[in-house]
């Protein structure tokens, strides 16, 4: 292996802020659609000479990405080269499947059938070394999260209302606090229980995936966290309408119980739907407030794992100085806020209007490619087996939790 020019990290924000800037001089990203409802759908509207094109052109465009990045991080080329193609088309794959709106009622995202094709690979077939060396899950990930920053705009907190930002901020740390010391109760890791109570307490997948990246977790364990967060979802936007009907609540609290409780922004939609036009917008208001809170939440956990975890002998023996702890801060963390403060402060509204289609759909491919990469290096034995049943326990003991302290909440400030 070729010596690095660049860490990963800055490896990541300096590609994170190429693919911004080139959108932002005018060079328009692709975005694919990949939305259908019946076979005809699939035909007339994914499968069309002009819709493969599109993804023809983001393929080449990741392409580049995946392979420059392999050159300035020191890795083989000719091993990218070979694997970022396969990659890609299981991701293709994955985000057909995850279009169906049958699928997305069910709230089933991309990741997760990213993750299954993978894994379904690596445990029944047996792959080439060249293809599992290829890999780059974290560059991914990274690359995603950068990305996501630019939709995190500072002044969407004033629009979301301050009830929904007071409750958002009540729940986030009632409820962080809680899963985390629940987790070390039960003798959970402190990285599997920074994961488990990041993605109950913000906003699920993103909250976990935001997690992992800024204390550099281990990629089977946050998709243990992503599975679970998926599953559980499904009953919750089934359940919580008819629960809430049945106490008598109104559409605003309602609205802001199943924003704040449910950990997904699609599946908070969803559940809203079902109830009226007034719990969604609610719903859709607390939801936002506390995804808004993501990059506050993963400068603070970076600073606190930078501080407080580090397995080095070297470091172990010092203090923790300035100097340690900028060397050992996961440096993409910046890159994730500086985008967001370019996106709310700098970039004119007109302009993030035409960019953010394209920054979602691209931030959404690398999280895709990522777990199916994740997924194709991981045995089913490593995903569950390993780690056994406490931290579906703790996921689930704090999601009941969420659901009373949210209720409660939800109930003084929007009866």
């Amino acid at each position: 292996m070729k010596k690095s020019i660049l860490t990963e990290d800055w490896t990541v924000v300096l590609l994170g802020f190429l693919i911004i800037g080139l959108a932002l001089i005018g060079i328009k990203i692709p975005s694919p659609s990949f939305g259908w409802e019946s076979t005809s759908d699939l035909s007339e509207k994914v499968l069309t000479a002009g819709n493969l094109i599109k993804l023809g052109q983001i393929f080449v465009f990741t392409y580049i990405i995946a392979v420059l990045a392999a050159s300035v991080l020191g890795k083989s080329v000719s091993g990218t080269l070979k694997g970022f193609p396969i990659v890609f088309v299981l991701t293709s794959l994955a985000l057909i499947l995850a279009g169906n709106a049958f699928l997305k009622n069910w709230n089933l995202e991309a990741v997760i059938f990213s993750l299954t094709i993978g894994l379904v690979l690596s445990n029944f077939f047996t792959l080439p070394t060249w293809l599992t060396e290829s890999l780059s899950t974290e560059l991914f990930v990274k690359i995603g999260l950068i990305l996501l920053g630019t939709s995190v705009i500072f002044g969407d907190i004033l629009k979301a209302g301050s009830l929904g930002l007071i409750q958002a901020l009540v729940v986030v740390i009632s409820v962080w606090y809680f899963a985390f010391w629940i987790s070390k109760k039960m003798g959970i890791d402190e990285e599997f229980a920074i994961m488990i109570s990041s993605a109950v307490s913000i906003c699920g997948v993103s909250a976990a995936i935001a997690t992992s990246g800024a204390i550099k977790g281990d990629s089977k364990k946050l998709s243990y966290v992503i599975s679970i967060v998926l599953i559980t979802a499904i009953p919750m936007i089934i359940f919580l309408p008819f629960i809430a009907q049945a106490l008598g609540l109104s559409q605003a609290v309602t609205g802001a119980w199943l924003g704040g409780t449910i950990d997904t922004t699609g599946a908070v939609i969803a559940s809203g739907t079902m109830v009226g036009e007034e719990a969604l917008k609610i719903s859709t208001i607390v939801k936002f407030s506390q995804n808004v809170l993501l990059g506050f939440a993963a400068f603070a956990i970076s600073i606190y794992w930078t501080v407080t975890n580090n397995q080095s002998a070297t470091v172990q023996e010092a203090k923790p100085t300035g100097a340690i702890i900028w060397e050992r801060f996961p440096k993409f963390v910046l890159g994730f806020i500086a985008a967001s403060l370019l996106f709310s402060f700098v970039i004119s509204s007109e302009t993030i209007d035409e960019v953010k289609g394209g920054f979602k759909a691209l931030q959404g491919l690398w999280f895709a490619l990522a777990f199916t990469s994740i997924g194709l290096e991981t045995k089913f034995s490593d995903l569950f087996s390993k780690e056994g049943k406490k931290p579906l326990y703790a996921f689930l003991i704090a999601q009941l939790f969420n659901v009373f302290v949210t209720l409660a909440v939800a109930y003084v400030l929007f009866s």
